[in-house]
């Protein structure tokens, strides 16, 4: 479906359904995103060879470590004996011991010793769940849903991030929020008097946008008038230190369950950079979200200005982050409070988002259980 400018008023689009007013649909806070996906879950280069460290998604905590010979593996984060975290044990070679009695797993999370277990005795039958593990982009992935899905579900595709012509930062924040609050947040650009002052006074213009069963795309025409201007926003767009601000096309998609923006000067055919992100929840009622991005900034033709620029452009980004994260808090605040989402929305493109979000979601875990629905004695672990 393609929703052009015109069409995209209070009176012109869909009209607000009562479902974002908690009363008909059910309500998108208590929608649990799909873990059939690849969602990062640290950087590559914080997980260090032979060390171990804590994970989540969505209530299903889980014990990220590198062996000795430098795989990520990822396993269910409690021993099958006492149930003991196992990042906090330690990693020997290619397996991970516990802490508590020093049982030994491999990478596959079936359990390769119990040191004091007479030779010969049985082993328990089961050992823990272990998800599949992908490296790529300076991030590890894990994919927390069904296994045999994995091997034919891509990684997210960014060329830029991989690309010579660009240059990465990464960010990595804790954001107390539904991951659809921070959806809404990028998609609706009528926000911006949020940042005034950071990005001076913008009037953002909504060129149109296309929407499908999994995606919603938004293109705006940013247009500034007045007001000063971070000096990391104007290197970050291409305007130099002390160039004019000119109009840029910005244009934001949700491909669930991810989510990009690209920003390309109107007076240029290339983009200024490019950001991809991903909502990753971290407890079962999805309430405090990890957001994980990859800002892909293209190198100028000057060698080295990128690089004097660096320092300006991470203190921009990161005032424009802390400003979305004290308003989605808010938001997610209100929601707790009110005990429902009684937003009163009239963006038809968050609406649609809305829609999206809803029906490509999973019902949320039940308590107790860090997967949807009741919780059953087999969690997938290995035989």
């Amino acid at each position: 479906m393609t929703q052009e400018a015109d069409a995209t008023t209070a009176s012109g689009g869909q009209a607000p359904e009562a479902g974002d007013r908690g009363t008909h649909e059910v309500d998108l806070r208590r929608v649990g995103i799909d873990p059939d996906f690849w969602y990062p879950v640290a950087r590559s280069a914080g997980l260090r060879r032979s060390k171990v460290r804590a994970v989540s998604f969505a209530g299903r905590r889980m014990a990220l470590y590198r062996s000795a010979g430098g795989t990520a593996y990822a396993l269910e984060d409690r021993c099958a004996h006492r149930q003991v975290p196992l990042s906090m044990g330690v990693v020997e070679g290619e397996v991970l011991r516990c802490c508590y009695h020093a049982w030994a797993y491999r990478g596959n999370g079936r359990i390769s010793q119990i040191p004091y277990l007479p030779k010969g005795a049985e082993r328990p039958p089961r050992g823990v769940r272990s998800y599949p593990v992908r490296e790529r982009y300076g991030l590890v992935f894990v994919f927390p849903g069904d296994p045999a899905r994995a091997e034919v579900t891509p990684l997210p595709v960014l060329p830029e991030a991989e690309s010579a012509r660009h240059r990465t930062m990464m960010f990595s924040r804790t954001v107390r929020c539904h991951y659809s609050f921070l959806h809404e947040n990028l998609l609706d650009m009528n926000h911006q008097f949020l940042h005034r002052g950071v990005l001076g006074r913008i009037q953002p213009k909504l060129l149109g946008y296309d929407t499908g069963p999994s995606s919603v795309e938004a293109r705006y025409l940013f247009v500034p008038s007045g007001g000063r201007k971070d000096r990391g926003a104007g290197l970050l767009s291409r305007e130099g230190v002390g160039g004019a601000s000119t109009p840029d096309v910005v244009t934001i998609r949700t491909q669930y369950p991810y989510q990009t923006l690209q920003t390309v000067p109107e007076s240029s055919a290339t983009a200024a950079f490019s950001l991809w992100a991903a909502y990753v929840p971290q407890d079962i009622e999805q309430r405090v979200s990890r957001v994980f991005g990859l800002l892909m900034i293209a190198k100028p033709a000057i060698p080295g200005a990128l690089h004097l620029a660096w320092p300006l452009i991470r203190r921009f980004t990161e005032r424009v982050f802390a400003q979305d994260r004290m308003a989605v808090e808010a938001e997610q605040r209100a929601w707790d409070e009110q005990g429902a989402d009684l937003n009163q929305e009239v963006f038809p493109l968050i609406l649609d988002v809305r829609k999206v979000l809803r029906a490509n979601g999973t019902p949320l875990a039940a308590p107790g259980c860090p997967d949807a629905g009741p919780c059953g004695d087999d969690r997938g672990a290995p035989r």
